[in-house]
């Protein structure tokens, strides 16, 4: 079976490295988003790229900002799960300085240049372990995608609940602090544990899908 895998904001597949899963991993690569494009018709992009639409036996996995990606993207298909990593479920999720900052436009107002943080506050900010990944991470980040994808996230409007969810959050993510009993935690996990702690994720997941695909 096939996991589509989506990145976080700025990031890409070097993110998933560290996964052991059971199953195959297919990192889904951003595309240039076009001028203002709703996150669902982005999403839907993606989907006819991907082919996703005409697979019958696939998952869909987000991290981050990649998150509300797959969300749509199960929304639009029918996956066998969706597993979201360090990311949110609805905009109920969304803490309210967030919420804030996009009905006042803020986001709008900053140039894409000034998205990409000193190195020094990114390590704090995303509570990293592994510096050197993240640093080139960092250094690859497509300014333009970040300002586009800030403001779909400080936007985004969905409120519908997904089935057969395996949700993933740490209590130390600085970002997007894990909300809802339907989170697994994992303690003292920050925002970039989809590496930091890449072993007990993998083995949350393969235990999850198993237990969903007894077959598989």
């Amino acid at each position: 079976m096939k996991i589509y895998a989506i990145s976080g904001l700025g990031a890409d597949e070097r993110v998933f490295k560290y996964l052991t899963l059971d199953h195959e991993l297919v990192p889904v690569k951003w595309i240039t988003p076009k001028h203002k494009e709703p996150i669902i018709a982005y999403s839907k992009r993606l989907i006819k790229k991907y082919g996703i639409d005409k697979d019958t036996n696939f998952g869909i996995l987000g991290v981050s900002f990649g998150g509300l990606i797959a969300t749509e993207i199960s929304k639009l298909t029918k996956p066998k799960f969706t597993i979201l990593i360090s990311s949110i479920e609805t905009r109920n999720e969304l803490n309210g300085i967030i919420k804030l900052a996009g009905k006042l436009k803020f986001f709008e107002l900053i140039p894409a240049r000034l998205l990409n943080p000193p190195k020094c506050i990114a390590h704090i900010v995303f509570g990293a372990e592994r510096k050197k990944l993240l640093n080139s991470i960092l250094k690859d980040t497509d300014l333009p995608f970040a300002k586009w994808a800030i403001r779909e996230l400080v936007n985004w409007e969905n409120r519908s609940q997904l089935k057969n969810l395996i949700k993933i959050g740490g209590t130390n993510d600085k970002l997007l602090p894990p909300k809802g009993s339907n989170t697994i935690l994992i303690d003292k996990g920050a925002h970039f544990m989809i590496v930091d702690r890449a072993k007990e994720i993998s083995e949350i997941i393969n235990g999850k899908i198993k237990a969903l695909n007894p077959n598989e």
